[in-house]
């Protein structure tokens, strides 16, 4: 077989040859031969399947494909010589979604403007604005396209316009492509209009297109791999893929071949099923181009056909329909939506790719093309043709997401382009285009409006349930819109083009007043519909986004016509949705919308004029009549989030409230509450302000309770809510007149207020800033206006306000509750001064007045808060009051109108002195008002300006509106038959229930300053407090600003008015101090029943109850944030709540213990033991120790590599291996320590619990259906007190005080009779214990102790299960603790004091429980070691008794494990002579063991030197206590072995080549000891207490050894050596000579061993991570697109380990191992439960301990010093060295359970 394939293979090779010679000689018969031989190759597959030769199946064919191209070449040549026809200028490479790219704002010119990593890092964007970004829909690198992106950041690959240096390419090195492409891609369309059909009613046939698909992969994967030839095979396929006439050859399905005509047939029916005609059908040849005009039949022909496919998919919402008729009558947008005709294969192409819903792999050939600029320019007119079929079958797909972002895919690389896009609108209409395909989009889905009147409403809205709106479908298409219109050249055009612009407000009319809300005014509302997102999100992509683009070209004079042109427009689209929805006046209670676009558009386009453009704002504005009615809605909306705030709509659900906490949020505000309150300002400047005020307050429902009265009815506002609602209509005031957003604020002013408001709330980090807009700054920044406007919660106002509070008290400026200090405004533009009309007006004054006296008089439902507003509102009114006209009324107005009863003029400043003696009132007949009688005279006492001071008259604020309404329309209208308007106004008549209103007269007597100085004196709760300031000091009147006044409370506020008021008039001045002369006691309320009393009381109480209430949740939740910090900060773990364990009190004869849990205390006994909560916890921190000093670093390139073979656990490992193969294991086993990897660490809170009690609390732990972080169910709870994790609890064991102290003092024993002591104390049995509750519970803590550690951990013996194994494990828990204690206090003890741990250590109790399991064994009286220690030999033959394997010898034993050997095993407690005793004996051996391995490291001549100087001074007294001495005789006893002979191979002896003096001797030989002397202190200091001293790091030694009581105490230091601290038990040389013949006699059999066992590590760095690189993006490039080394895929998720630099898959089930993922795995291997993983997509760490794991946050920092999880912001990251620091020392000191609270289980899926 193999050989016919080879031979057909040569075959096709000649053939192919044979053809390009023929046709480069250009014969005729060649081209015929070709096509024939094609067409055999590519047939379709129905006669593959009749033929079993395998010439056709699909591998076939492109093998034949391949080599007709090559023309008998091999493939790889032709591709490289195809190469290196390549013009490279631009990079154009095509990625899909979750590909890494960048974007780099500097250099963009198109905001969409995109670069490949590879290009990114080779251009030059130091410095600039960049970010990285993981591509959502797919996309292309723009390198090298000077249209989108500037030529500076060119990467060097692209910078070179080479076209010039490229050789022209030779005809025939592509002659064969030019005929073979174009029948290949005929046959990929044939396959694919063969694979289609049409879905059967509706049911989607993915499963067969899909099987298409998949058939065809190979074909476009090679059509793919041509486009990746470079630009000499693109030129080729371009040709092929926009050439006519091949596409008419081919195609046209006119030819014999049966197959071919079947297949036009199959095309004609999809574009049939589609709803699209082919114009032939239908028009003949008459509309071919898509402008040329149709006749009228043909389009209505066209219309019934698309609306009948409307209604096929609408089913019963057929509403609307009548508007869709008047919306298609152009014939264009027939031609637009309804008729293709392909020319070529490029044409179709792109028609299947959309009918096969943009395959992935098709969008990635169609983009690859594009660096071909003919291909660019044919491909983007053919998108923009096919546009509406892809809006029409985005709309019928099922996959609509995947495929919105492949169309944007593709549309984003071509309408991103300036000159493209404007080349396209102007040739194929592409405005039109859009316009009318977005129209023709959202007519599918209308509904009628039920605004206003329900019934005759002829306007149609946007159905938002809809799940084209639901799901966002029109995201691609509106995306394309905002893409083109942010081109200058193409948005100016939209601007001039009237039609287009009509077009566009139709469309935005379709989303005016969608998603109406009725109030429930019932029951709740059952469903509560969620249509509002789709709302918001329609309103700010379809209508508000395109509006900014627009708006973006509308900035200089020249554009004032565009101006005009949208403001035209919008206004006439604006009076047909009035006339449409029946408006007249008055807005239908209880409903709302928040979408009004409409007025949005046109408020925008109003500022700009005014702002930028400096058109005249009256040019621009319509009738009176026209601006009353569009102040309504936006009105309405700011009432309605008032009463949503006060709770009224409680019944429509939480939904309501979101909606109104939408409108106001960061990203919505700029399009929807700014305009609005913009648009009420112009309209409150141009209307008459009584009118304005009033309807504000008709709006707010509050015009019922601004009456002088004490009670009142109010027909449509329930009285629980009229306080809110009175608070939100002053709020309002003060917002729009203090507002200067659109009326003035230059750009960044407005920026930074609106930074400032963001600030004042809360903290924030500079993204969340950037974020939310699109510096201690309170003092004279802070402005509660625009804060309120901002927030979202009410609380954030509190949180601001909580803030300046705080601000002041700190700074020392005000104590007491600071009030919002009032802000200084910048000036109005001109065109705005109406706007403080409204301040003067007497409507205004007359609230203003009636509010002042109702809170002087303790009516009910005012609060702080409206107090406040109204005082703003004044404050405001005399700081805008100079360019009003002066005190005198104008006489103009002729009418009568009961306000003038009230004031004389419409000036705040001169109203404010005026007095109102009496006035009229309509009070229910039931209130204490009416009771009185009518006071004899109403003349004014004629006190200061009041002239005539008769009865004010009853106030009606919606009377005086009613007449000012009529009054502008009668003024409007002038012809008769609309003269009478409908009134609507009905609806407010009171409801027959409220009891009857009569008139009563009510006696006043005030002025607004004299009610203001006595509000003063209620506040102060002083009488007279007020006495006017510049009395004592004329200076006041004259400084502007007077510090004094800016903060501070109501009082403040009433004092800062008044000096404002005198300073604007003399008379005021004059009349303040008069009041102030003759002030009387604040009024008491008039004869206020007891009843009344009692509700005003209960009002007052519970406001003050509320505001408490507030106050305490406010503290609260600080004190929890404040406990919070501290819980959490990470330096001190040590939080020293631990309770004394009193252990260390000599004068209680007992330790007690408290109980945390039944809070007893007492001793612990044997029957009822009290225990130490402890964590037990697996660490190979040890093991990670290296023998460097600098740390290892992360690799981030191939060169650089961790080998893990220097670190101190692989060190141990290997040594008891060597031991094990020569020496017997059981002697083995006691030689060396294991714990470094997988050692158990046990650490404790320091509480102590009955372990009775404990038993008792797991168990209701267990019973408690709360979900824990922990598992009972493995032992694990948190400390009952102090809440740290928690696992075991180890039994305390009793003991006596007093004798620990007896123990302690010195016996005068010789060193013999100690040694004999020991001896016959290891000699006793440890006896089993009783069975005591201790003992018990000591067993099972050594069982948790054990199963805490993997098996492979404890088992180091070779016979399985041997006792040996358990003894080596418990005396090594020993060791890592007291080795890992070491480390935490920085590896040496020169700092001394206390453990770290303090009262926190457990080891004392610890060695009790070892002790105990320890005694068990005996160890056989010939091999314990402490004879050979102690003793000498008696026959040197014993040894060499005929034993399988020797035991270790002892200068090969770790000197630390023989000291926990031996002091483990002897009977508990121990006293302190032993314990020095054995001290002193292991020490001799070590500091032997130190020589030895000294006489090894130095080279011969020195040794001999040594051996023969030592000689010499072995007579002296002192001989013992020398080094010199020593190391003379253990050389003279080792050269008698082969040890020395060793050193043919130099290599040793070079590493270690030092010159040796006496004092580098010294300093080694202590060096070597430091670390047995730091251990064995710290164990004396656990076992006996006492301190340890501390001391410098020079003399650790010495200071060590005394404290040891190794060196007497009367040593001097000054002639002191290491050697003077040995006490030799035995005679030294005769022991010497012992020990190193067992040397001797194994180097004679293994020489080459004898060295490597002997040379220890002494010194071992602590254990660091891996040191990582400044920057991230180094680690990222590496390894995000690394292959995993087990699965040799690229990880989705991949992480390094920070202990090793392991790369593992973060869940990647390919990597999976007996249902544990890679993480979990590894954290096993390398930290034995323990994994500290960076996650490289996100920049986050992860911690995994046992079964749980915790998110730690990341150590890589912006420039801002934040975080950015998942890299979602893509700025530049940096090394954060502290939080680096803090994540090692939480790993070091095993504190990752205690300081991370955010655990849970990953139940192996890491």
């Amino acid at each position: 077989v193999v050989v016919v394939v080879l031979a057909m293979a040569q075959e096709k090779r000649a053939t192919a040859a044979r053809l390009k010679v023929a046709l480069s000689l250009e014969q005729e018969s060649a081209a015929a031969e070709l096509r024939a031989l094609l067409e055999r190759v590519l047939s379709l597959r129905d006669e593959a399947s009749s033929s079993s030769s395998s010439s056709s199946s699909p591998e076939a064919a492109l093998s034949w494909c391949r080599c007709l191209l090559a023309g008998g070449e091999p493939w790889e040549s032709f591709v490289a010589a195809v190469r290196a026809y390549d013009p490279a200028t631009l990079c154009g490479l095509v990625w899909t979604a979750n590909f890494v790219a960048y974007r780099c704002r500097t250099c963009g010119i198109s905001p969409c403007m995109s670069l490949c990593a590879e290009c990114f890092h080779q251009g030059d964007h130091a410095g600039h604005d960049y970010n990285m970004f993981r591509s959502q829909a797919g996309g292309a690198c723009d390198c090298g396209d000077g249209n989108v992106m500037r030529e500076a950041g060119f990467c060097k690959r692209h910078r070179i316009k080479s076209s010039s240096e490229v050789p022209s390419v030779p005809k025939d090195l592509l002659i064969m492509s030019e005929l073979v492409l174009p029948q290949f891609i005929f046959y990929l369309i044939q396959y694919l209009r063969d694979g289609y059909n049409e879905p059967v009613l509706d049911v989607p046939s993915e499963k067969d297109l899909h099987k298409v698909l998949q058939m065809l992969e190979p074909h476009i994967s090679f059509l793919e791999d041509l486009t990746k030839m470079g630009g000499a095979m693109r030129s080729v396929l371009t040709q092929v893929l926009t050439n006519q006439q091949f596409y008419k050859d081919l195609s046209s399905g006119s030819g014999e071949n049966a197959c071919t005509k079947k297949s036009h047939e199959k095309y004609l029916v999809a574009l049939k099923g589609s709803g699209l005609t082919f114009p032939e059908d239908k028009l003949g040849s008459g509309v071919q181009e898509p402008g040329a005009a149709a006749s009228s039949s043909v389009v209505q022909d066209v219309l019934s056909l698309f609306s009948k496919s409307q209604e096929d998919q609408d089913g019963s919402q057929g509403v609307g329909k009548r508007k869709r008729v008047k919306l298609s009558t152009t014939t264009k947008d027939q031609s637009i939506m309804d008729v293709l005709k392909h020319k070529c294969f490029l044409e179709e192409l792109l028609f299947w790719t959309i009918k096969y819903e943009f395959p992935q792999k098709m969008v990635t050939f169609l983009l690859n093309m594009l660096p071909d600029q003919d291909y660019k320019i044919a491909f983007t007119k053919t998108f923009v043709q096919h546009y509406a079929f892809i809006m029409k079958t985005l709309k019928k797909s099922h996959e609509s997401d995947t495929m919105s972002n492949r169309i944007v895919h593709i549309s984003v690389q071509l309408f991103s382009n300036e000159e493209l896009a404007r080349q396209v609108t102007e040739e194929c209409q592409l405005l039109d285009i859009m316009v009318t395909v977005l129209l023709y989009m959202m007519e599918s889905c209308l509904i009628k409006s039920e605004l206003q009147d329900e019934e005759n409403s002829l306007h149609v809205v946007v159905n938002c349930g809809e799940a084209l709106l639901k799901n966002n479908t029109y995201w691609p298409l509106v995306s394309d819109f905002i893409n083109i219109l942010s081109h200058q050249s193409v948005a100016k055009k939209f601007l001039e083009d009237h039609r287009l612009l009509v077009t566009w407000m139709n469309f935005v009319s379709f989303f005016q007043g969608m998603n109406l809300n009725k109030r429930e005014l019932n029951e709740h509302v059952e469903f509560e519909s969620q249509t509002y997102y789709a709302a918001f999100a329609a309103e700010l992509e379809a209508c508000a986004q395109p509006m900014w683009g627009l708006l973006s070209h509308c900035k200089i004079r020249e554009t004032q016509e565009y101006t005009r042109n949208v403001v035209r427009y919008c206004l006439e689209a604006l009076q047909d949705w009035f006339d449409a929805i029946n408006f007249v006046d008055e807005p239908t209670p209880n409903q709302v919308t928040f979408h009004l676009p409409l007025h949005r558009y046109y408020a925008m386009f109003l500022s700009k004029a005014v702002k930028c453009q400096e058109l005249d704002l009256d040019s621009l504005l319509p009738d009176q009549e026209m601006l009353m009615k569009l102040m309504v809605h936006p009105l309405q909306i700011q009432a309605s989030l008032s009463e949503i705030h006060s709770n009224m709509w409680v019944r429509n659900g939480l939904q309501i409230k979101g909606q109104a906490m939408t409108y106001v949020q960061s990203h919505f505000c700029n399009s929807m509450i700014d305009p609005d309150i913009y648009l009420l300002q112009v309209c409150a400047s141009r209307l008459d302000p009584d009118y304005f005020i009033s309807s504000v307050f008709e709006r707010f429902k509050v015009v019922d309770l601004l009456t002088m009265a004490s009670q009142h009815q109010n027909t449509v506002l329930d009285s629980e809510h009229e306080r809110s609602m009175l608070e939100g209509a002053l709020t309002f005031l003060v917002i729009l007149l203090s507002l200067r957003l659109h009326l003035g604020m230059t750009d960044d002013e407005i920026l930074r207020a609106e930074m400032v408001a963001q600030l004042c709330m809360n903290d924030r980090t500079h993204s969340s800033l950037l974020d939310l807009i699109s510096l201690n700054v309170f003092h004279p920044e802070f402005d509660p206006v625009m804060v309120i406007l901002r927030t979202v919660y009410r609380r954030d106002v509190q949180s601001a306000m909580d803030r300046y509070t705080a601000f002041l008290k700190q700074s020392g400026k005000v104590h007491g509750n600071p009030w919002p200090p009032y802000k200084k405004r910048t000036d109005l533009h001109s065109s705005y001064k109406g706007l403080m009309g409204l301040l003067h007006c007497k409507t205004l004054h007359i609230v203003l007045f009636t509010l002042l006296y109702k809170i002087l008089m303790d009516h009910q439902n005012l609060s702080e808060h409206v107090l406040c507003m109204v005082l703003y509102l004044i404050e405001l009114g005399l700081e805008n009051s100079s360019e009003l006209e002066s005190d005198e009324e104008d006489s103009g107005v002729g009418q009568e109108r009961c306000h003038d009863s009230w004031f004389p003029g419409n000036n705040l400043v001169s109203n404010m002195r005026h007095f109102i003696n009496y006035v009229r009132v309509r009070v229910p007949e039931t209130a204490p008002e009416v009771k009185r009688e009518p006071p004899a005279s109403t003349s004014s006492d004629g006190s200061g300006a009041s002239q005539n001071s008769g009865t004010a008259q009853v106030f009606s604020l919606v009377a005086e509106r009613r007449k000012k309404f009529q009054e502008i329309i009668n003024r409007n209208t002038t012809e008769a038959t609309q003269a009478v308007r409908p009134k609507t106004s009905m609806k407010w008549s009171a409801p027959g229930a409220t009891p009857q209103l009569t008139t009563a007269i009510l006696e006043v007597k005030e002025s607004i300053l004299s009610l203001l100085i006595k509000l003063h004196h209620k506040l102060s709760g002083k009488q007279n407090s007020y006495f006017p300031p510049w009395l004592d000091d004329m200076e006041t009147l004259i400084q502007h600003e007077n510090p004094k006044y800016l903060h501070g409370d109501g009082m403040t506020a009433v004092e800062r008015i008044l000096l404002k008021a005198a300073l604007q008039s003399r008379l005021n001045k004059h009349i303040i101090e008069e009041i102030c002369r003759k002030v009387t006691p604040p009024v008491p309320p008039k004869k206020i029943s007891p009843a009344e009393k009692k509700t005003l009381d209960k009002e007052e109480r519970r406001q003050k109850a509320r505001e408490r209430q507030q106050k305490l949740l406010a503290e609260f939740a600080s004190r929890q944030k404040s406990f919070m910090e501290t819980a959490m900060d990470v330096e001190s773990p040590d939080v020293d709540i631990a309770m004394e364990i009193t252990t260390a009190e000599q004068h209680v004869s007992e330790a007690v213990y408290d109980c945390v849990i039944c809070g007893q205390s007492g001793p612990s006994t044997e029957e009822r033991p009290a225990g130490l909560v402890v964590l037990l916890q697996p660490s190979s921190v040890l093991g990670q120790c290296r023998n460097t000093t600098e740390s290892k670093k992360l690799p981030t390139s191939e060169k650089e590599q961790i080998y893990p073979w220097d670190t101190c656990a692989a060190v141990y490992e290997a040594r008891l291996a060597t031991l094990q193969q020569y020496f017997k294991d059981s002697s083995c086993l006691q030689s060396v320590s294991i714990g470094w990897e997988g050692g158990v660490y046990v650490q404790t809170c320091g509480h102590t619990l009955h372990i009775d009690c404990h038993k008792s609390y797991m168990e209701s732990l267990r019973n408690d259906q709360v979900l824990q972080g922990f598992s009972v169910d493995k032992g694990e709870f948190t400390c009952p007190l102090c809440r740290q994790f928690a696992n075991s609890v180890l039994p305390c064991y009793p003991g006596n005080n007093v004798e620990r102290t007896l123990w302690q003092c010195h016996s005068n024993k010789s060193m013999q009779d100690l040694i004999k002591e020991v001896e016959e104390l290891q000699e006793q049995l440890g006896t089993f214990p009783s069975e005591t509750n201790l003992s018990k519970e000591m067993e099972s803590v050594m069982k948790d102790i054990k199963s805490t550690t993997q098996k492979k951990y404890t088992d180091y013996s070779k016979s399985p299960g041997s006792p040996d194994n358990d003894f080596l494990f418990m005396y090594s828990v020993a060791r890592t603790n007291l080795e890992l204690e070491l480390v935490h206090r920085g590896g040496n003890l020169c700092l001394g004091g206390a453990s770290t741990a303090g009262k926190r250590s457990c080891l004392n109790q610890l060695f009790h429980v070892l002790a105990m399991h320890m005694r068990f064994y005996s160890i056989d009286s010939a091999f314990n070691p402490w004879k050979k220690l102690t003793q000498l030999a008696l026959d040197e033959n014993l040894q060499m008794s005929n034993e399988e394997q020797p035991e270790v010898p002892v200068l090969y034993r770790d000197v630390l494990s023989l000291l926990l050997i031996q002091i483990l095993t002897m009977p508990q407690p121990l006293r302190k002579e032993h314990f020095i005793c054995i001290t002193k004996v292991l020490f001799t051996l070590l500091y032997i063991q130190a020589l030895v391995v000294l006489s090894v490291k130095c080279n011969s001549e020195d040794r001999i030197t040594w051996m023969n100087s030592g000689a010499l001074k072995k007579s002296l007294s002192n001989a013992k206590k020398t080094w010199e001495v020593l190391l003379s005789h253990v050389i003279s006893e080792l050269s008698k072995g082969k040890i020395y002979e060793q050193e043919g191979t130099e290599d040793l002896a070079m590493v270690w080549f030092i010159a040796w003096c006496p004092h580098s001797i010294e300093m080694y030989l202590q060096q070597f000891c430091l670390p047995f002397l730091r251990i064995t202190s710290l164990l004396q200091h656990h076992l006996f207490g006492g301190e340890l001293p501390s001391c410098q790091e020079g003399e650790e030694f010495a200071v060590l050894a005394s404290c040891l009581g190794l060196l007497s105490p009367s040593f001097q230091s000054s002639q002191f050596s290491s050697a003077s601290c040995l006490d030799w038990p035995v005679p030294a040389f005769d022991i010497i000579s012992q020990w190193c013949s067992e040397l001797v006699s194994f180097s004679n059999t293994h020489p080459t061993q004898v060295k490597v066992l002997l040379i220890q590590e002494s010194k071992w760095d602590l254990p660091h991570l891996l040191q990582l690189p400044e920057n991230y993006n180094t680690i990222f490039q590496y390894y995000h697109r690394k292959s995993c080394s087990v699965c040799s895929k690229v990880p989705k998720d991949p992480a390094i380990c920070l202990v090793c630099g392991t790369f593992v898959c973060l869940k990647g089930l390919c990597c999976k191992q007996q249902s544990y993922c890679e993480c979990v795995l590894h954290s096993q291997n390398c930290g034995a439960g323990t994994g500290i993983f960076l996650l490289i997509n996100a920049s986050v760490i992860i911690i995994i301990r046992g079964h749980r794991f915790c998110l730690w946050g990341s150590v890589y920092l912006d420039a801002h010093g934040e975080e950015d999880r998942d890299l979602r912001r893509g700025k530049p990251l940096y090394i954060c060295k502290e939080r680096y620091n803090v994540l090692e020392q939480q790993w070091v000191s095993h504190t990752f359970d205690h300081i991370n609270k955010r655990w849970g289980p990953h139940y192996n899926g890491l």
